[in-house]
């Protein structure tokens, strides 16, 4: 089933580049993706990252698994946090230092844009909702209009603390999205399965995703709510209940949804987390995030009126124009290339892992069915559950028309728990695809981020 599960997604992810080849082209204009289904242009190149990457892919699928096996938890978390640095780092470089790192953010649709021109965060705030839509004097630029303030606000706050600049906003942004790989890690340890947690750890190491967290905001959105998420599941573990880190837990979740509106999806998996391992112990984390919420609204802020302004900006651009007849699956090859076919090749495996009931029938009561779940569910298989299920709403709700190996990434990080699934004898195997099919997409693709 694990190689029926990858070549269905190869299929799914063929189609996506091929068919737009085969449409008259005001169709395929219409996409606004050159390399539709990445938000890229066709430019096969390599660079001085080329090499790097390609020993770094290497080392960790000869070696990866079986240090991941036997060190120390002390030294595999950051171990992996180090590995999807170098690695993502390398792939940026395949693109050059200018073009593949540093000058990432410094586009005039970009954060740091407007950084120089907000000269009261107050005021900011304030205004904010009003320069939402398009077509204005004082519209915001369009990364900045299509998310809450908390995305403008950090970047606002890195130049003050002397960090300004596209270099320092690259480095933050990476070094933070790479952190989502540990979070992962300790939250399905947390949850009780440290022996998948550590089959996982290569895998989220040498992710593909690697390409879009360095560099793209969407990168820092990932690591925050990947961090959201590690800290409740720490929160809850049994017997050790730690408020601080619930509270901590909760105003990452509230900071979240103010750096994108879709991370409010980010309740799946939190969701996840309780049904596993109950709320007793959660209540400072609701705490947290109300905080957070507390905070923007009476700075001027009214989330709700800023998602609502926000759908009504995405229907002013090309998102009219896009079609959906082809995004809706498009997005999910995107998010195959973002994933690897090791995911899908591990997503067969879910439902024998979810501890769902052969029959629908059980005569207990509904804390013993509970009971009875959480001792036959597997941790890893509801993490990715979880992410898989929050993106396809995602894309169900057709607000991520393309560009979603970038917008899906806080989803895609805990979709690549499935590879916890594999056999531990094939996971060299499932590693060195992961490595050519990222390699074959970094060198053949310019990707916009």
């Amino acid at each position: 089933m694990d190689l029926y599960g990858a070549l269905g997604a190869a299929i799914l992810v063929a189609l996506a580049f091929v068919v737009p080849h085969l449409a008259d082209d005001r169709w395929r204009d219409s996409l606004y993706a050159a390399a539709a289904p990445i938000f890229g242009s066709w430019e096969p190149h390599w660079g001085w990252g080329t090499g790097p990457a390609i020993a770094i892919g290497v080392l960790v699928t000869v070696y990866g698994p079986g240090l991941a096996g036997r060190m120390s938890w002390r030294w595999l978390l950051p171990a992996v946090w180090l590995t999807a640095l170098a690695w993502s780092f390398a792939l940026a470089m395949v693109d050059g230092w200018q073009r593949g790192f540093a000058g990432r953010l410094t586009t005039g649709h970009e954060y740091l844009h407007e950084v120089g021109g907000v000269s009261s965060i107050g005021a900011m705030l304030r205004g904010f909702a009003d320069r939402i839509l398009d077509f204005q004097p004082d519209s915001w630029t369009t990364h900045v209009s299509g998310h809450p303030p908390g995305a403008l606000l950090t970047f606002v706050l890195l130049d003050r603390a002397g960090l300004g600049g596209g270099t320092w906003a690259a480095l933050v942004c990476t070094a933070v999205g790479c952190s989502a790989a540990v979070a992962v890690v300790v939250a399905i340890r947390a949850l009780g399965a440290p022996e998948r947690a550590r089959a996982v750890a290569p895998f989220l190491a040498l992710a593909p995703a690697a390409i879009w967290l360095a560099v793209s905001a969407d990168a820092l959105f990932t690591g925050v709510s990947a961090w959201a998420v590690a800290l409740l599941a720490l929160a809850v573990e049994p017997g050790r209940r730690r408020p601080a880190v619930a509270f901590g837990a909760g105003i990452l979740f509230g900071y979240s949804v103010y750096l994108n509106y879709g991370l409010i999806l980010m309740a799946i998996p939190a969701a996840a987390v309780l049904m596993l391992r109950g709320v007793r112990g959660a209540w400072p984390a609701a705490v947290g995030a109300l905080t957070v919420v507390a905070l923007f609204t009476l700075s001027g802020f009214w989330w709700l009126d800023g998602y609502h302004l926000v759908v009504e900006r995405y229907y002013q651009g090309i998102a009219t124009t896009r079609p959906a007849s082809y995004w809706v699956w498009g997005n999910l090859a995107a998010t195959v290339c973002a994933v690897g076919l090791a995911s899908a090749a591990g997503a067969t495996r879910l439902s024998g892992n979810l501890g769902l009931p052969r029959s629908p029938r059980f005569s207990g009561s509904a804390a013993a069915a509970l009971r009875d779940w959480r001792g036959r569910v597997d941790p890893a298989a509801l993490m990715a559950a979880a992410g898989l299920l929050a993106l396809l709403v995602a894309d169900i709700s057709l607000l991520s028309k393309a560009e979603t190996e970038r917008i899906w990434l806080p989803f895609d990080i805990w979709v690549l728990a499935c590879t916890a699934l594999l056999p531990v004898r094939t996971a060299r195997r499932w590693l060195a695809v992961q490595v050519v099919g990222t390699l074959l997409i970094a060198h053949l693709i310019l990707t916009n981020w």
